[in-house]
């Protein structure tokens, strides 16, 4: 058994990392909750400087079952708010050492995960870890005897909402008043109308419901199993996690009732291996083997576009007048009866439609296979120095995906229908496309990508007299990623120093730092140096305060340093002038002379790396004999020197309209500023039986344009001093009430308005609503919102558990501006389009008037579409129950536990319909949820 084990750890993926802390004593390669991974080695949590969080996943899942690796980590980590960290953007995200995706892993295989977020705790990773680094650790086998532990979660997904779009009857009343309100003849008579409104014959006269019970289920689920098996001793150690998961499908008829639904299998495992006292090693690898099954069309996107009268999906046959032989003989050679009782419908315009693509239209496989493997060997060299060791690391991970279908033709009918006695009968048919089931499975969207990552590293760390602690790491380090379809790889390469001291584990510096190479730079300019450096100050071992017994730890911490970057660099050899001789036009003789050389950009062989200069100041300790815990983080980072093609800085003949012509390089240019803190404060008491925790996490940001090349005519409209996600757009001043307030009005540049149309406010007075009439608006939330707050409560009576986690942000803003809401021509109508503007509505109103036209006056980025996204979720509740204590003496089964959780139960906000409504997309859902594990 134990021989099989060890083979299936081979299959799995877990470098080792050598660990070390500061105070000189070297930490087991098997995880603890007392250490934290930092960039490239781990430390004890006390010895760790500000700008890094780090929480323990393994210890959450006994309370707090999870199925996303990041799932509500910003409830848990300060500075990270879902998006970002500190607002900066793209973080490098890395699973034990190797840049993957975050999806690589599920929580039942993760150890912990770090947020390193400050200067200092990323410098050693070089240019592509600027704005920040996500290491997820997985776990990793221990000695002892073998455990097993297993895990099975089975869960239904609800929808929280629809959109709700107008039934037939309603468009056409309102598609009628569209037509009056542009001097148009209505086009639906009041018979018409009726006929639909009156439900009879949905055949013939369909009002078809996207989202209703016929076509859609009330929920789909989702399960999932999984097996942890781990062992060893002190000369080898394994770890091995197997899972499967598989989830449903909310459409409910035709191919997608068996082509709905996904399925992932994952083997991860390790084998660690001392092969003396001081050599050791890791062989890891992981496989990931994914499959969606699907349908050949858009059912989702289609509900927000097609109108409910268009045609009926479905046509009776038994409503065909036996007579009408012609139609008759369309039913037999049919290949696509549909329940031995329809045609599919459609109409010349419709010939393709999603109902008749998921009866007829054939299925698909979307197949994704992800392999992951990487070694690592670790030399003691204690007899060349004492605390001197190596590690170098290998990995080569390869991710593929492609699809499968196969894509029938299909025939659909449009019947005409008569009226015999009071009787609704199908007189004739007529055809459009021709049934053809080739059989041929078609192969498209191949693509791959493929990582190689190394490093090597020196790692040193000793003490002396018990008070000074020394450390040092030099390493080399890189990754290279290709992908299918582009042609210049990613790369990132640097050497890396840390130096570190600590006196008495009260007085600490560290000095991190790298020097880093880009291609995307010119020769000369590919390298730079950054530098960071980090102070500490224990301040609970300071005499003034080492007799204060409410404080048990209180230190103080600075970071300061420049990282270099390429990441905001869009492409390789922006430094290159660009010319080309397939120019505009020709020399003499009638076009038979030399065709023009043309310049589209100057060189800049200047190019320099944008820099990242930063300064934190970090404040943690814990307080009453573990009572309360306190880490907070105050931060001022300037991004300068970000590259951009600035026409406003050149004369203007240095472009051309035609031929199109420029001779203006990229540069170096505009500088960022963002001014924020963060904190993580928690609470831990026990009354009586009951013992409880409480966490508020909690990140706010501020960002700033400081410098941009822009001219404007008027100063309200720089985006110099605004934030970097500013929302730009005109202030309205209600509806256009009549022809007269039309004529007293500024002029629209944007097109003809009349009443109900919105009204907007002339900000420069020149008597013409324009673009330049464009202000601030508010901040979009780019990088996550400004302020996110988090709430975690966990308590424990007797077996039972109980937890809950809350998410709040706030202070950005949104824009209505999908096809929801913005209705106009021969668009489908939502519900929205009931508060429309009419003469008689004209003081009430919150929708302008409807037109048939295209409205590019009413939808346009204004404050009359904006809306906060502030919002409180209820993302997480759990009850858990240990059964452990009704196993008996029995050995097999060792402990025992069933819970029950439900996600995204709830959400508090005023634009709480907005924020839950998916336009032409799958809905947001609700999971229940029960599970059940156990260890063996």
């Amino acid at each position: 058994m134990k021989a099989l084990i060890a083979a299936i750890a081979l299959t799995g993926i877990m470098p080792v990392v050598q660990a070390q802390d500061t105070s000189g004593t070297a930490i087991s390669n098997v995880p603890d909750n007392n250490t934290v991974q930092v960039a490239f080695r781990k430390l004890n949590k006390k010895d760790v400087l500000g700008g890094i969080s780090a929480v323990d996943v393994s210890t959450q899942m006994t309370q707090n079952y999870m199925n996303y690796s990041l799932e509500n980590m910003e409830s848990w980590a300060n500075g990270f708010n879902g998006n970002s960290m500190w607002g900066m953007g793209s973080y490098l995200l890395v699973i034990d050492g190797v840049p993957r995706d975050a999806t690589n892993v599920l929580p039942t295989e993760i150890e912990q995960i770090s947020f390193l977020k400050g200067v200092n705790a990323v410098a050693l990773y070089g240019s592509r870890a600027a704005k920040g680094v996500v290491y997820i650790t997985t776990k990793r086998g221990k000695a002892g005897n073998q455990r097993i532990d297993i895990r099975a979660n089975g869960g239904i997904n609800v929808p929280k909402s629809y959109p709700a779009y107008l039934g037939s009857a309603e468009y056409m009343t309102l598609y009628n008043e569209a037509r009056r309100n542009d001097g148009l003849s209505e086009l639906y008579s009041p018979e018409t109308i009726y006929q639909y409104a009156s439900g009879k014959n949905k055949y013939r006269y369909p009002d078809v419901d996207y989202y209703g019970d016929e076509y859609l289920k009330k929920y789909f689920s989702r399960y999932d199993v999984t097996a942890e098996i781990s062992g060893g001793n002190n000369k080898a150690r394994y770890y091995t996690n197997i899972g499967y998961q598989t989830s449903g499908s909310l459409l409910n008829f035709g191919e997608a009732r068996q082509n709905g639904k996904s399925d992932r299998l994952n083997l991860r495992g390790n084998i660690d291996v001392n092969l003396s006292d001081y050599i050791s090693c890791n062989v890891d690898a992981s496989a990931i083997f994914y499959t969606g099954r699907g349908v050949n069309t858009d059912y989702w996107g289609s509900a927000a576009t097609l109108r409910p009268y268009r045609f009926a999906p479905l046509i009776p046959i038994d409503k065909i007048e036996k007579e009408d032989e012609a139609s008759n003989v369309l039913v037999k050679n049919s290949n696509h009866i549909i329940d031995g009782k329809y045609l599919l419908g459609g109409t010349q315009l419709d010939q393709t439609n999603p109902f008749a693509a998921i009866y007829a239209g054939g299925n698909n496989r979307y197949i994704s296979r992800q392999f992951q493997f990487n070694t690592g060997v670790n030399a003691d060299l204690r007899n060349l120095l004492k605390g001197l060791s190596f590690r170098a690391t290998f990995a080569v991970d390869y991710n593929t995906s492609y699809n499968l279908a196969y894509n029938n033709n299909y025939a659909v009918y449009a019947p005409v229908w008569n009226t015999y006695s009071g009787t609704d009968l199908i007189s004739s048919l007529t055809q459009y496309g021709q049934d053809a089931t080739s059989g041929v499975q078609n192969v498209s969207n191949s693509w791959y990508r493929q990582t190689i990552a190394a490093t090597g590293q020196f790692n040193y760390v000793n003490t002396i007299r018990n008070k000074h602690h020394l450390s040092a790491v030099l390493l080399v380090n890189g990754f290279q990623q290709s992908e299918s379809a582009v042609y210049h790889r990613t790369g990132n390469a640097n050497l890396g120093l840390q130096l570190g001291y600590n006196f008495k584990n009260t007085y600490y510096i560290d000095f991190s730092s790298a020097m880093i190479h880009s291609a995307k730079l010119p020769e000369g300019n590919r390298n730079a140096f950054s530098p960071t450096v980090s102070l500490g100050w224990r301040l609970s071992n300071a005499p003034f305060l080492r007799e204060i017994s409410a404080i048990d730890e209180l230190r103080l911490t600075a970071s300061a340093g420049i990282l270099h970057t390429d990441l905001d660099i869009a492409s390789y050899y922006l430094y290159q002038g660009v010319y080309t001789t397939q120019g505009s036009w020709f020399g003499w003789k009638d076009g038979t002379g030399v065709q023009a050389t043309e310049s589209r950009r100057g060189a800049n062989p200047d190019m320099r790396f944008p820099k990242r200069k930063e300064i934190s100041i970090g404040l943690d300790g814990a307080f009453f004999h573990q009572l309360i815990k306190l880490d907070g983080n105050f931060f001022i980072n300037k991004i300068t020197g970000n590259i951009i093609q600035p026409d406003v800085l050149y004369p203007s003949y240095f472009t051309t309209g035609f031929p199109l012509s420029s001779f203006i390089p990229y540069i170096n240019y505009n500088d960022d500023k963002r001014v924020g803190f963060d904190f993580n404060l928690s609470f831990h008491n026990k009354v009586r039986e009951v013992s409880y925790t409480i966490g508020l996490v909690g990140s706010y940001y501020k960002t700033t344009a400081t410098k941009r090349a822009e001219l404007y005519a008027d100063n309200y409209q720089y985006r110099q001093g605004k934030p970097l996600d500013a929302i730009w757009g005109l202030q309205s001043q209600g509806f256009f009430q009549s022809a007269d307030d039309i004529k007293n009005a500024p002029a629209q540049a944007f097109g003809q308005v009349k009443p109900g149309d919105i009204k907007y406010k002339d900000q420069n007075g020149d008597g013409v609503i324009d673009a330049r009439d464009e202000v601030y608006l508010g901040r979009a939330g780019w990088f996550g919102s400004p302020l996110t707050l988090g709430i975690n409560l966990s308590a424990k009576w007797r077996n039972f558990s109980f937890f809950a986690l809350g998410v709040g942000r706030f202070g950005a803003y949104g824009m209505k501006n999908n096809s929801w809401f913005w209705v106009d021509g021969e668009d489908k109508y939502s519900a929205v389009v009931r508060d429309r503007w009419t003469p008689e509505t004209a003081q009430t109103a919150k929708y302008p008037r409807l037109t048939t036209f295209a409205s590019d006056n009413n939808f346009r980025s204004s404050d009359f579409w904006l809306y906060k996204t502030n919002r409180i979720d209820l993302a997480k509740v759990q009850i858990s129950y240990d059964m452990s204590g009704l196993l008996g003496r029995k050995k097999v089964l060792k402990e025992m536990g069933v819970y029950v959780s439900g996600f995204n139960l709830l959400t508090v906000s005023a634009e709480r319909k907005t924020m839950e409504m998916s336009v032409a997309s799958a809905p947001q859902t609700r999971l229940y949820n029960l599970g059940i594990k156990g260890l063996f």
